[in-house]
């Protein structure tokens, strides 16, 4: 048995419930559960539909999301995240090139890395030492100033841990990014990378090992094992190419506004809603969402 989802734009709130029913009788589907009116729809299949990404396509154009997965074991009991443009819609990085004032160079080096252009460590090590000399205070000042929640944020995390989910953020980032944004969304731990300090200010390195892709994927065997849980029963989300270990080894491996060869590796992607839509998919309705 399969659930395809059908998620809108959370904001505009534009699935039409004819669509769905047009879709759910082409398919040959059960009835539709609307999870959330004009929002996201479900509805339960027999097989997987051998067009499912011709009409996912022809839904992108309306601004609509498609996700098709085993019906069973949806709601996962474990959330394995990025934080960069997944848990926040900024980049760290870029945000204290900024500062710096090799914002264009860096962000440049970013977008390439995270499409998978560049090898992650060597780029990571090449855009942390145009930061040398940054004075230790300029962290504080981009969490405060710069620094955003991804919408939907904050509900997906109070009500996964509310069903008992455990929630690990693993990002390729910095601690200092990391221990604020977890405490503040409440996730149970965060691993990063560590920028290395001296004298009050950024010395252009940071610790080694460097937390990249593999140990991203490390992070999910390690947590799920510990906690007695398979990969199946985790839900992994991110955006670059350094997710797609993990996305790849989770249950279910989101890619969040993904770079294009990122999402091209997934079966859940999703374009058009936000972190709610990780809820939707999992067969939460709205109406049981925590923190709303």
């Amino acid at each position: 048995m399969y659930t395809a989802t059908l998620l809108s734009v959370p904001a505009a709130r534009n699935l039409d419930p004819a669509l769905v029913d047009n879709l759910r009788n082409a398919w040959g589907g059960g009835d539709a559960i609307w999870l959330s009116a004009d929002e996201a729809a479900e509805f339960d299949l027999q097989r997987l539909p051998s067009n499912q990404w011709e009409v996912w396509s022809e839904l992108q154009v309306l601004g609509v999301d498609l996700v098709v997965q085993p019906s069973k074991g949806r709601r996962k009991k474990m959330l394995l995240a990025d934080m960069d443009s997944t848990m926040i819609q900024q980049e760290c990085i870029d945000e204290l090139a900024d500062e710096a004032g090799v914002g264009d160079r860096v962000k440049d080096i970013t977008a390439r890395a995270m499409n998978g252009e560049l090898d992650f460590d060597g780029a990571l090590k090449e855009r942390v030492g145009l930061l040398a000399g940054l004075p230790e205070t300029v962290i504080a000042d981009v969490l405060s100033n710069r620094i955003t929640l991804m919408p939907g944020g904050r509900e997906l995390l109070a009500t996964m841990k509310a069903n008992g989910a455990y929630a690990a953020l693993v990002s390729g980032g910095f601690t200092a990014f990391t221990a604020h944004v977890a405490q503040t969304l409440g996730f149970d731990e965060n691993r990063a990378n560590t920028l290395v300090i001296a004298d009050g200010k950024l010395s252009g390195t940071v610790s080694l090992p460097i937390l990249g892709r593999e140990a991203k994927v490390a992070a999910l065997r390690d947590i799920s094992a510990r906690l007695g849980l398979t990969h199946d029963e985790v839900m992994a989300v991110g955006d670059g190419a350094n997710d797609l270990g993990m996305l790849g080894l989770a249950g279910a491996g989101v890619a969040l506004h993904a770079k294009p060869s990122v999402a091209a590796e997934c079966d859940i992607r999703i374009n058009h809603g936000d972190l709610t839509a990780l809820l939707y998919i999992q067969g939460y309705a709205k109406t049981e969402f925590v923190g709303v």
